[in-house]
């Protein structure tokens, strides 16, 4: 989102779920689509079929790479290198839209100087992907008037993963490939309303429609709206709040979230979860963070409640209320407003229609947004500025938002924790078609559990043997800041040199050993990246795990 709001003007997807199948050129990055958005991967399929090229960039062949015209199995963290590189082709082949860039396009001559020394072959030595490959994917999405950009946690949970984002964008305006169906840049959101808590203000620098809590004039909107003072200082965000967590931070209030599944270097987490002073979690389940809370707060269910969710192509979508809730459960707004009123607050809301009025009429891009019109005429995309207002079905058509698009030079940066002597291996993790996030839902449902019982690592057979791991071993999985046992799996998804696990598993869980360094910008962690190493349980230790010197560039091809 901050890369997008920088460079473009607004954080969300710029085209529509059904335009993708319409779409000439796919090119997917950093995205395990079919197992985490399978909806949209069907569109994927279907433009396949229809003749589409699909072009996919990832460390690990994913299903997708078994339909893919190509696909560039780059090295764990060079994303920056392999965007670049396809720029450099851009700008040198001279397939950039001149028309585009001097309408609506400012700062491409600091990035074509600054991809000037990304040349494909030096690309090819750094990412491991052939330089004729570059070129031809540069070539081919820059020559495809209908491609677009599709990426996920693969390009953003990175210690760089803003400059990702930044490359992301520089490839998609100097191309012109903006503003148009099936032209786009588009994240795919990795829950059902992460859209919409974003566009509520639930980040630690945006009030509601991204509108910078440093901004005087936006503060002053919504100090004479809620008749309070507000603090200019963005907040803290994520990463940064779980490392203070039991220091700075001496209470903690978690909603909807299982933070010592999900938040990397955990072990630390729950250090600091042991020394705050009052933790309350709220949420439909127990679940593993509330085993250190003092107060659990029952929450309701999607379908036990009022209110809207707003998926990836920023439809909003009306959700009424199927079933009362069990017990003493409440929808969330009902619980914070509760909370509100016995703090002394005076929150005159009485039902989720008015908390969503209250958001928009502040936010020219939802202020033609209702319950009510929802409820007339189903899910409607922002921006929806009037009442009478069709919705906006994609981004930037004829003005990118921000005014003009910025480009934004980067450089490349390497992942903060690399392969060494001590741990050879690159980890990465990510998610699974079956179970969901720190799966708190799915592993209670029968067939789901039934699919995937326990956690397991991926590991290339040739660094399995050179282990004495055989397929289907009981394995240690260790980086510097913990170790869990697992099942190996031998697996020729992965590279030589990377290893890759789910995170869903409790008794098991892969976040134990997740680097918590941050991205410069948002913090965000580097889940993506981390030095490990494998041995087989029943054998001694590997040599690896003896003392040896930390160097950066280890060729994991070995």
């Amino acid at each position: 989102m901050a890369g997008l709001v920088t460079t473009f003007g607004a954080g969300a997807m710029t085209n529509s779920i059904g335009e993708i199948r319409e779409a000439d050129c796919l090119f997917v990055i950093g995205s395990n689509t079919t197992e985490a958005h399978p909806i949209i991967a069907m569109e994927m399929k279907r433009a396949v079929r229809r003749g589409a090229t699909l072009i996919v960039a990832d460390p690990r062949a994913i299903w997708l790479s078994s339909i893919a015209t190509r696909h560039l199995q780059l090295r764990p963290g060079t994303d920056v290198w392999l965007l670049n590189a396809m720029a450099h082709v851009i700008v040198t082949e001279g397939l950039w839209d001149r028309a585009f860039v001097e309408t609506h396009v400012e700062g491409f001559e600091d990035v074509a100087a600054a991809v000037a020394a990304y040349t494909p072959e030096e690309a090819e030595r750094v990412t491991g992907v052939a330089a004729e490959d570059i070129r031809w994917a540069a070539r081919t999405y820059a020559q495809t008037p209908k491609a677009g950009i599709y990426y996920t946690l693969g390009i953003t949970e990175h210690s760089h993963g803003t400059d990702n984002v930044y490359a992301l964008a520089n490839l998609v305006l100097m191309t012109g490939h903006l503003g148009r169906a099936s032209a786009g840049m588009n994240p795919l959101r990795g829950q059902n309303n992460v859209q919409g808590a974003n566009d509520a203000g639930a980040s630690p620098i945006f009030l509601p429609g991204y509108q910078r809590v440093d901004d005087p004039e936006a503060r002053a909107r919504y100090e004479r709206a809620w008749g309070v003072p507000l603090s200019p200082t963005p907040g803290m965000n994520l990463n940064v709040m779980m490392k203070r967590v039991g220091s700075d931070i001496r209470g903690l209030f978690v909603m909807g979230e299982d933070i010592v599944m999900s938040e990397p270097n955990v072990a630390r987490l729950e250090e600091g979860l042991n020394r705050v002073e009052f933790l309350v979690v709220q949420d439909i389940f127990l679940n593993e963070t509330a085993r250190f809370a003092d107060v659990i707060l029952p929450a309701a269910a999607f379908a036990e409640k009022d209110g809207t969710f707003t998926n990836s192509e920023r439809r909003v979508q009306l959700v009424r209320k199927a079933v009362e809730p069990p017990g003493e459960a409440r929808a969330d707004w009902e619980i914070l407003v509760e909370l509100a009123r016995r703090s002394g607050g005076a929150w005159a809301l009485s039902s989720a229609a008015e908390v969503y009025d209250e958001m928009a009429k502040d936010v020219p891009r939802f202020a033609g947004l209702s319950h009510a019109r929802l409820a007339r005429e189903g899910g409607l995309q922002w921006p929806c500025p009037t009442p009478t207002h069709p919705g906006t079905r994609f981004l930037h058509e004829g003005r990118i938002l921000r005014g003009k698009g910025l480009m934004v030079p980067v450089a490349y940066r390497q992942s903060l924790e690399l392969a060494d002597e001590l741990y050879p291996l690159v980890l990465s993790t990510g998610r699974t078609l079956y179970h969901y996030n720190a799966a708190t839902q799915t592993r209670r449902e029968s067939g789901l559990a039934a699919k995937q019982q326990e956690a397991w690592v991926e590991l290339h057979p040739a660094d399995a043997k050179r282990r004495g791991i055989g397929d289907g071993d009981q394995v240690e999985v260790r980086t510097r800041r913990g170790a869990v046992t697992v099942r190996a799996v031998w697996s020729r998804q992965v590279r030589r040199g990377a290893i890759w696990m789910p995170f869903h598993f409790a008794e098991a869980r892969a976040n134990l050993l997740t680097n918590d360094a941050g991205d410069p910008v948002t913090q965000t962690a580097e889940y993506k990246v981390c030095a490990a190493d494998v041995r087989r349980l029943d054998a001694p230790p590997s040599p690896s795990f003896l003392p040896g010197s930390f160097y950066r560039d280890r060729d994991p091809e070995g």
